[in-house]
């Protein structure tokens, strides 16, 4: 895999962490411009990194390897372009210390940040194949990282200490699903079960959607997330009970807004009188990626 140029910070010492977590890209001793193409990066004056990484070969399943990652259950999260995702390192689960999410999807051109939770003492962030290397462990709570990604690929790493017990993460850098649809295709970026599809039901006079359905980490997802229908269609959102309480909010001044409840069987409907995109959301997991769209012509 080509190595992509870096976009590196580590800070490390609490009046460094607490300017970066105040501050936002203010930080002693770092740039926020691209290092050169050694990839070495830019330290901070206090902390001198070792990088310890070496290449090694890795199994060809990435499902494989993550078998025995801590926090992992098979499904990665995605972020849309325009995202900054963020990555807790040391999360206590039940299986052990933890990457949080341990796996997460990204478009190109994504900078991710790591953020040391503090529990488990010293950790590091190290690519298996030499991408990016956080330097020496660190158990400071606020100690942040910052890797930069431009090209796609996966990029599986550990932190050195804790390998061995399971906390191993991975970033997959691929491009979004795409329906055609650049208004769809944007907003449900970050929704794990949209696959490009915008499912047809213009021959339909009604049309139904599933709200709670699996995705996103849980039952945190509309099924299917993107329908095109005809005028004079009404769309009815059924209640699968599932991932706590959902409900049906337009993005911006949208005619959707339904109340929030949990139960089985709770269904809401709108019968679409005017062509357009219609945008939705699940206003309390919104941020995990339970999100839809109407299109309607």
């Amino acid at each position: 895999m080509q190595r992509p140029s870096t976009r590196r910070q580590f800070l490390t010492g609490t009046g460094v962490a607490a300017l970066a977590i105040t501050a936002g890209c203010v930080s002693s001793g770092s740039s926020s411009e691209p290092a050169a193409e050694t990839g070495t990066g830019t330290e901070t004056a206090t902390e001198t990194a070792t990088p310890t990484a070496t290449p090694e070969s890795t199994p060809e399943s990435l499902d494989d390897w993550l078998d025995d990652a801590n926090g992992y259950d098979g499904e990665p999260r995605r972020f849309g372009p325009e995202s900054r995702p963020t990555v807790w390192v040391g999360q206590e689960m039940d299986g052990g210390l933890a990457f949080d999410p341990p796996v997460i999807e990204i478009p190109p051109m994504t900078t991710v940040r790591w953020d040391w939770t503090g529990h488990g003492g010293q950790q590091n962030i190290v690519a298996l194949d030499g991408t990016f290397d956080s330097g020496r462990t660190n158990a400071q709570a606020g100690t942040m990282y910052h890797y930069f990604f431009e090209e796609t690929g996966e990029y599986r790493y550990v932190s050195e200490p804790n390998r061995d017990g399971g906390m191993k993460g991975a970033i997959i850098v691929k491009e979004p699903p795409s329906s055609g649809n650049d208004t769809v295709d944007e907003w449900l970026a970050a929704a794990s079960n949209f696959d490009g599809t915008i499912v047809d039901r213009t021959d339909t006079d009604t049309a139904t959607v599933t709200a709670g359905v699996e995705g996103n980490g849980g039952k945190f997802a509309f099924g299917p997330p993107a329908l095109k229908i005809s005028t004079e269609t009404t769309v009815r959102w059924e209640w699968t009970g599932e991932g706590g309480p959902h409900n049906i909010v337009s993005k911006g001044d949208g005619p959707l807004n339904s109340e929030l409840v949990a139960e089985e069987g709770n269904t809401y409907e709108h019968t679409f009188a005017e062509t357009g995109t219609y945008l939705y959301s699940c206003k309390p997991h919104k941020g995990l990626g339970m999100r839809g769209a109407v299109v309607v012509e």
